[in-house]
């Protein structure tokens, strides 16, 4: 027996301190709820742990954002809906506007209301905002934008060339033809020699008539009797002139009058006696102002022009085909806004989702300056295309920002099922499963209250030497 070392004591101290140390551990777990309190608990854990932790935060931010990008996009979304309402109010008064019964008071006061549409669309386009950052009016900047291409409700083909030109070619018109250009009816009328063209293979032995003013002849070129109605041709030719109406197999033909030409073409390509009858030529003449009209409308770079066919050249009686080249009106607008939605917890481009809104004020929409007071209401007429157009790019940027909004819901539902699962993931790594450390817990206050019972023990079990000394 020795009494300079008590191993036994030393050997239960020592145990003891392990559960002691143990149980600290169980109740600084129980405590805090983390199975992971500091590196040394699990340092391969706690790197897993703190990776998924920076990515939980990081997409509970990103959908954070994309709930934002929705209230925003929803924002300009809206404003836009009244913009729509504007336009389809001005498309109305514009119809209105186009009717004969008005009077000039009456489409002064269309066009009274029309202004101050237009000008709160403006109002709109530059107030409309989302956290200080202003959403219909653009950005820095400015660009040129093309005006759609109209054709005047002309009978044609129009065609975009893609590079700020349109190809209008119009229905050939032939002598006879009734045309409707600029609101106003006319009659294409020929000259004499289109007009003996019209018959001219007629047969000549007196089966065949031609009609005159209303009045039929039968053509015979071998001894022709006026008491039968009959007439040479040569004589049918010299009835032919200025005002004469032919008629041969179910085609006509007017001669324009001309005094000064003495029934050729009138120098103007209109009848000296019934404006209502003019020239193929004189027609496609007014038909070239008139799609310059109707291009007009929105332009404010002054850029709108009509020429002929394939040219540079300016329409002119002289040279008019049915054949047109157009350049469009343009307009001098701001650049589109454009911002991105950052909608992942890393850095990788693919998480940005882009949001692009053009310019929505009136000069963008191509309805600067709409007119609809001239005392014809062709202007108000001209005026329904271009606000059609409007109505047109203001749904096709709702129609975007709807998509946006779509993509962005889909978006965060993905974005919180990945928190939810990664969360999960992260949970079983760092969190504390109370149930299971309970027991070690309970095991441990046993073995610390035998290890304490086994101390006392042994710092007893050594007084025995004292029985040998006495």
């Amino acid at each position: 027996m020795v009494v300079q070392h008590n191993l036994q004591a030393m050997n239960a101290n020592r145990m003891l301190n392990i559960t002691t140390g143990a149980q600290s551990k169980s109740t600084e777990k129980l405590s805090s709820g983390y199975k992971i309190n500091r590196a040394a608990d699990d340092a391969a854990g706690l790197t897993i742990s703190e990776k998924m932790r920076k990515q939980i935060r990081g997409l509970d931010q990103a959908s954070t954002n994309a709930q934002d990008g929705v209230s925003s996009v929803q924002t300009a979304e809206g404003a836009l809906t009244e913009v729509h309402s504007m336009l389809q109010r001005m498309n109305e008064l514009a119809v209105q506007a186009s009717n004969g019964t008005n009077a000039e008071s009456d489409r002064q006061a269309i066009q009274d209301e029309i202004d101050q549409l237009t000008t709160e669309i403006d109002r709109v386009s530059e107030t409309t905002k989302f956290n200080e950052t202003y959403l219909l009016k653009g950005e820095a900047g400015t660009k040129l934008i093309n005006m759609k291409a109209h054709d005047a409700g002309l009978k044609g083909s129009l065609t975009d060339n893609g590079d700020g030109t349109a190809t209008f070619k119009m229905d050939t018109l032939n002598a006879g033809d009734k045309i409707s250009i600029g609101g106003k009816q006319y009659t294409i009328g020929s000259t004499a020699d289109q007009a003996k063209a019209l018959y001219n293979g007629v047969k000549v032995d007196g089966t065949e008539t031609v009609t005159i003013n209303g009045k039929e002849y039968k053509v015979q070129d071998t001894n022709p009797s006026a008491d039968k109605g009959e007439i040479s041709k040569a004589e049918l030719d010299k009835l032919v002139k200025g005002g004469v109406t032919v008629e041969y197999k179910g085609k006509s033909a007017t001669v324009i009058t001309d005094d000064a030409q003495k029934g050729g073409v009138a120098a103007d390509g209109v009848d000296d006696l019934d404006p209502s009858i003019i020239t193929d030529k004189k027609a496609y003449e007014l038909a070239s102002k008139e799609l310059l009209a109707a291009n007009q409308i929105g332009d404010t770079e002054n850029s709108a022009k009509v020429t002929v066919g394939g040219t540079t050249d300016a329409v002119t009686l002289a040279n008019a085909t049915n054949e047109f080249t157009i350049n469009v009106g343009q307009a001098k607008v701001a650049n589109s806004l454009a911002f991105s939605l950052h909608v992942g917890a890393d850095a990788d481009m693919t998480n940005k989702i882009q949001v692009n809104i053009d310019s929505m004020d009136s000069a963008s929409l191509g309805i600067k300056g709409l007119n609809v007071k001239d005392d014809s209401g062709k202007a108000a007429t001209y005026a329904v295309d271009a606000i059609a157009d409007a109505v047109a790019k203001v749904s096709s940027q709702r129609s975007a920002l709807g998509a946006v909004q779509n993509r962005l819901e889909h978006t965060i539902d993905n974005l919180d099922n990945v928190v939810e699962n990664t969360t999960s993931a992260e949970s079983r790594i760092r969190d504390t499963d109370m149930a299971e450390e309970m027991v070690n817990y309970s095991k441990n206050n046993i073995l610390a209250q035998a290890g304490q019972s086994m101390l006392a023990q042994a710092n007893q079990s050594t007084q025995g030497v004292l029985s040998l000394l006495q």
